[in-house]
């Protein structure tokens, strides 16, 4: 065994609707040995992302369901404290599916893994908006929503990353841009700092009525991060050729029975001829551009181009309730846990 001990969050029970206390629990082991070919990482930073939630349940979708026992999965920033790979060398930083833990031992050939390229931004915000969520909105938004100068473009969650990187891409290609988010605190922030043309409190209780203000030449492309009341909202102001690329819908992730769900394919496929184009996609469409992309929006966020806020969650005791509270929508910007320095 090495001189390093693990921590990691794994799932004890499937959750039944809201995780309840026991569901998730923290475990504890010696780290083994490295083989011939292997590299240790130490977690940096953990990612907090909603999608983790639906693969806690025993269902499948469209990547599989965690394992019992298994560390809760997630991106996270590592550095390389030993390394059996010719591939890394002590002191690399890298980000990797590692899940929720201290540490991981990975492949040196393993996919999915990059070095971290110092562009003068912070490390975490390779797993915001210059990681798999930035790169999340930003091609949604450019190859699915394919939004035109002088579009309305609607997007929810507009405060959170991926929201983020939508609002800002879509006004530098000359859109009108409306957010949609919880809350006078954020709406204020996604309008006055990341120069969005307006945002919709969706708890002021005038969902619709706001929303119809904001976009008074009808939607062009919504970015689909929250499903229920609010996609409902939008689906009355769509335009005829208007394109909805579908990220998530966060609000029924929770749900007790997700068969029971109204999802946003319900709500758009049921408006028959006036129906958008519309289709669910993942950021790994693109994979072969990750590289190049999150270059582009490390050098936005360098350059003051690109703006973000972060909620940060110390050590990995607190990962849990961070994760609960965001489902809520607890958190301002990305949710992020701090493991070490």
């Amino acid at each position: 065994m090495t001189a390093y001990t693990n921590r990691k969050v794994v799932l004890n029970k499937r959750p039944q609707g809201e995780i309840a206390d026991d569901d998730l629990v923290i475990r504890e082991e010696p780290v083994r040995e490295l083989k011939d070919g292997e590299v240790l990482l130490q977690t940096l930073w953990l990612s907090l992302d909603p999608y983790m939630r639906p693969r806690m349940n025993d269902s499948k979708g469209y990547m599989d369901p965690i394992e019992i026992g298994a560390p809760i999965v997630g991106e996270s920033v590592g550095r390389v404290v030993e390394s059996k790979s010719p591939n890394y060398a002590v002191g690399d930083v890298v980000t990797s599916y590692s899940g929720w833990q201290e540490y991981s031992i990975i492949p040196g050939d393993a996919p999915m893994v990059y070095k971290i390229k110092d562009q003068g931004v912070p490390l975490q915000a390779y797993l915001g908006v210059a990681g798999m969520p930035g790169r999340t909105g930003y091609c949604g938004l450019t190859y699915v929503g394919k939004p035109k100068a002088g579009e309305t473009v609607v997007v929810s969650a507009a405060s959170g990353p991926v929201g983020t990187v939508v609002g800002q891409t879509a006004k530098q290609l000359g859109c009108r841009v409306v957010g949609v988010a919880g809350g006078e605190k954020k709406c204020r922030y996604v309008v006055e700092e990341l120069g969005f043309d307006a945002c919709v409190d969706y708890k002021a209780g005038n969902l619709e009525a706001d929303l119809k203000a904001a976009c008074p030449d009808g939607i062009d492309v919504y970015f689909e991060n929250v499903g229920g009341e609010v996609t409902r909202a939008v689906a009355k102001l769509l335009n005829v050729g208007s394109r909805v690329p579908v990220c998530g819908y966060v609000s029924a992730y929770n749900a007790e029975d997700a068969s029971k769900v109204e999802t946003p394919f319900h709500v758009f496929g049921a408006m028959g001829e006036n129906k958008p184009e519309h289709r669910f996609f993942l950021v790994t469409e693109w994979q072969d551009q990750q590289q190049e992309i999150t270059a582009h929006l490390a050098e936005q966020i360098a350059s003051g181009r690109l703006k973000y806020s972060e909620t940060v969650a110390e050590g990995l005791d607190n990962a849990v309730d961070a994760f609960k509270g965001m489902l809520k929508g607890r958190n301002f910007g990305k949710q992020l846990v701090h493991i070490a320095d």
